[in-house]
């Protein structure tokens, strides 16, 4: 897992950004047949070393989908840009959700060498249609490697409210939900359910809400509401980990819980990344790639956390974290609008 994520960060910082300079529908068959390259090596690896390399080469080239994201935002006109990111961010959530119960299926009834057999398979048929469905978009701009890659971090101090978006952005999804959906995973393995992975994959499910939402949430933005439906949002995670501390004993109220808090994390996700892409029509790759840079050092500050945490106190310190961390997103909601 830490080889891949090693590999997807470098490839967010220095493949992303080129989606600003170069033909996006070439740059997205490329990764993609990439992609499939590395997924074989995982799957006939001969040693740990090999599928280590070759994990770390997949993280590299599977940034198809933050490739996609700008792209939306550029095809999309301005009256329904944010409705447009909604439904391909819905997209991506969708396929995170169903990978893990996918993957857990593969893996009790094949082997998990399988998993990157189906993943190779499904990459080039989308490798295929991808190239002959998007269209060619002029290149918006002729700028150095180096003065791309630069500008990636630079954006922050061109575009100040990026600052407040990052920071809610981070508070919320890269502490709150890894905190609770890592959490949930030790909760439900142990007494009193005991719960496989199957099962727990199935209650991952309720994180659909959000993704089912997604289309509509972006909208909030078309219609001049992004802000006070960013409050409600934020309110709803406070709300939802408040109650998870609560009621954590039922399979049930766990389930709702994290269909609000899915929904809740969906709703500042979409409207955070449609207000970043208003912010310029010329760099929105570089823009993509600073959000998601920021949600992964917020994820390692979660990851970090719940560690500590979970040692501390278990679920009930873990819930009383990602409170904290929801109210905090709130407090800079207001602090920096």
């Amino acid at each position: 897992m830490t080889a891949t994520q090693i590999g997807y960060t470098a490839g967010i910082l220095f493949i992303v950004p080129l989606g600003d300079v170069v033909q996006r529908r070439k740059l997205l068959a490329i990764v993609m047949l990439m992609t499939v390259f590395a997924l074989i090596i995982c799957a006939f690896a001969p040693s740990f070393r090999v599928l280590s390399i070759a994990l770390i080469s997949l993280g590299i080239f599977t940034v198809s989908g933050q490739i996609i994201l700008p792209l939306s935002g550029d095809l999309a006109g301005d009256e329904v840009r944010g409705r447009i990111v909604g439904i391909v961010s819905s997209g991506i959530t969708t396929g995170i959700l169903f990978s893990r119960l996918l993957s857990g299926l593969i893996a009790d009834i094949w082997n998990w060498r399988g998993i990157y057999i189906v993943a190779a398979f499904f990459n080039l048929i989308m490798a295929f249609i991808i190239f002959h469905k998007i269209p060619n978009i002029a290149v918006q701009a002729k700028v150095s490697y180096r003065d791309l890659l630069v500008g990636v971090f630079t954006s922050i101090k061109r575009y100040p409210k990026i600052r407040g978006i990052l920071l809610k952005q981070g508070m919320i999804f890269g502490i709150t939900f890894n905190l609770f959906w890592t959490a949930l995973t030790f909760l439900l393995s142990d007494e009193p359910f005991n719960y496989g992975t199957f099962q727990i994959g199935l209650v991952s499910l309720a994180g659909l809400t959000g993704a089912i939402a997604g289309g509509k949430l972006g909208t909030l933005q078309d219609g001049g509401v992004c802000e006070k439906w960013l409050t409600i949002f934020i309110g709803m995670s406070v709300f939802s980990m408040a109650m998870a501390s609560v009621f954590c004993a039922s399979i049930v109220h766990i389930f709702i819980i994290a269909a609000v808090f899915s929904l809740a994390i969906q709703g500042v996700s979409v409207l955070c990344q449609a207000q970043l892409f208003s912010l310029s029509d010329s760099e929105r790759s570089r823009l993509n790639t600073i959000f998601v840079v920021n949600n992964f050092l917020f994820s390692a500050i979660g990851s970090s956390l719940f560690s500590l945490l979970w040692n501390v106190g278990g679920w009930q310190t873990i819930t009383v974290g990602a409170v904290l961390a929801s109210s905090l997103a709130l407090f800079l909601h207001f602090l920096m609008p």
